[in-house]
């Protein structure tokens, strides 16, 4: 926790500078210290009921005998999220139910979770500054209170979009000021069922520290899976670049990709939605000779459907509607990529070493005999050569694309096994290939009776669209998911606990009255002399 903050506070003395309408007074430390007293007194007030009631449990494995067993393990605390904050607030909400025995794991190191410091390159998040969720109702929370406290209201008033440092900032801070456990360094394996037979056994978490350390295991009842976009399956590069491109000539968006190496050179990026434009802005800014950018479409998608869901009605009971409501309303936001935004898309254009290419899929690339460079052959002909691709096409939702999931794949269903379209209307295999979750973003069987214990595997990231709809896959959602899960994690708990917490509470006979009828008899007054 003091790491985490420590670091929080050297962020925040490296970009309070660059905030405009912040006064030197609002930038202080001094706030921010004022804000956490704060923070930390609207805890106290709503702390009731304030004991934990999850009994302990061991778990009984021939690998490690009874080893102790986290009531909650969440794979992700910002390094799985594109959000790069579900497992964190899911952790914050548990906890305010007394639900203590948990811990997020993150393969990163302090300060690395997460995009924000990664393959985000974008300028500000794409999200109205105005998005709550995380703070579960407690304005102090929320990213506006924290940015006041740092920078003052007139900043905040001035401020478009929220910068990614300062989300990533955020971040930090809410994650140590509310102590959240978090094990970084550490990548999640393999998870399997200790009872395959049960849906209350429990799981054998294999993990890895360090990167190339030993594997250890770790024991948990429950098991939250805050994995982000890639959490639902893997990022997606086309057969035809993998197999006909040198790996050292080409990178997917969410590689590491050493742009100041690109300086003078030629890059091509291939893909229309808002990630391909905030790589070109990005290599642009960082020298890049020339940025080339390829889209099949006709036209750049306008339409971003997202802002239309955004509104209570339709992200918090999306869930309720029937199978083919959900189907029909998934299979229509499919069909759109998100847009660019205005700024990154002007940041972009306004280069004169930019160039976009509508109405030009690549059909044939060609590597030199050197292997320094690809020729691009699009649907408008021979485009040049170039020094570097960059491929901004999107992901694959798969859960048996999921290594850490080998050993329960099988068993999830999937919409394609629990759905049919009505007549007349088409199957969509990107929709189909969706888990089809419960609702509370748990994983059903495939096969009734066949494996229990998925109930206690939660898909909390964007492979939730199709069954929850903007939930675990969009920040703004997030203010209407998080509950559903941790209710459904506590419900959960709870009924399997029930027996032995009813079995106390039938031979609870603590006194709490002590008053004494009839009053004791005492000696009357002396008489005055």
């Amino acid at each position: 926790m003091l790491a985490a903050f420590a670091l929080a506070c050297k962020l925040n003395q490296q970009h309070s500078c660059k905030v405009a309408g912040a006064s030197n007074s609002a930038i202080s430390s001094d706030g921010l210290a004022a804000h956490i007293k704060q923070v930390e007194h609207e805890l106290e007030m709503l702390a009731w009921p304030g004991r934990d009631w999850v009994a302990p449990r061991k778990a009984s494995d021939a690998a490690s005998g009874a080893a102790p067993m986290l009531d909650v393990l969440i794979v992700g605390a910002g390094e799985y999220n594109w959000t790069g904050q579900c497992g964190l607030a899911v952790a914050f909400g548990l906890m305010r139910e007394r639900v203590t025995n948990v811990l997020c794991l993150d393969e990163n190191e302090p300060g690395r979770e997460g995009p924000w410091t990664t393959y985000a390159r974008m300028v500000t998040l794409r999200t109205p500054k105005h998005l709550t969720g995380l703070d579960y109702g407690m304005p102090s929370l929320t990213f506006q209170a924290y940015y006041e406290a740092r920078f003052g209201r007139e900043a905040w008033q001035q401020l478009d979009k929220i910068p990614k440092e300062l989300w990533m900032e955020y971040l930090l801070w809410y994650r140590s000021v509310l102590g959240i456990p978090v094990q970084n360094g550490t990548k999640v394996c393999r998870v399997e069922p200790l009872q395959p037979s049960s849906a209350s056994g429990g799981f054998r978490i294999t993990v890895q520290r360090g990167g190339a350390g030993e594997p250890e295991l770790l024991y948990a009842r429950k098991v939250v899976l805050a994995t982000g976009i890639q959490g639902g399956g893997e990022w997606h590069v086309p057969a035809f670049i993998r197999e006909s491109v040198p790996r050292w000539l080409y990178a997917h968006t969410s590689e590491a990709i050493d742009f100041e190496a690109m300086k003078g050179k030629r890059v091509a990026i291939l893909g229309g939605g808002a990630s391909a434009f905030d790589n070109a802005q990005h290599a642009l800014s960082c020298g890049a000779g020339e940025v080339h950018v390829f889209v099949r479409r006709k036209e750049l998608p306008r339409v971003n459907p997202i802002r239309k869901m955004e509104f209570a009605g339709f992200m918090k009971h999306f869930s309720d509607l029937d199978d083919a409501s959900k189907y029909a309303g998934i299979n229509h936001f499919l069909k759109f990529n998100q847009p660019p935004t205005n700024d990154t898309f002007n940041r972009a254009a306004a280069y004169p070493n930019f160039e976009l290419h509508t109405g030009s899929e690549w059909q044939a690339l060609e590597p030199t005999g050197d292997g320094k460079q690809v020729r691009i052959h699009s649907a408008k002909g021979d485009e040049g050569l170039f020094d570097f691709l960059v491929i901004s096409t999107g992901f694959l939702t798969n859960h048996a694309l999921r290594p850490e999931l080998a050993a329960v794949a099988d068993g999830i269903a999937t919409w394609a096994d629990r759905f049919s379209p009505p007549a007349g209307q088409l199957r969509n295999p990107l929709i189909d290939d969706h888990p089809y979750l419960g609702p509370s973003f748990e994983f059903q069987e495939k096969q009734p009776g066949a494996a229990p214990y998925l109930s206690s595997i939660y898909a909390f990231n964007y492979s939730a669209l199709a069954s929850l709809g903007l939930s675990a896959s969009a920040l703004s959602g997030s203010k209407y998911a998080l509950p559903k899960l941790v209710n459904g994690i506590t419900r959960s708990l709870f009924l399997e606990d029930a027996p032995t917490l009813l079995e106390e509470f039938l031979a609870y006979d603590e006194p709490e009255f002590v008053g004494v009828w009839p009053r004791a008899t005492s000696c009357p007054p002396a008489a005055s002399a």
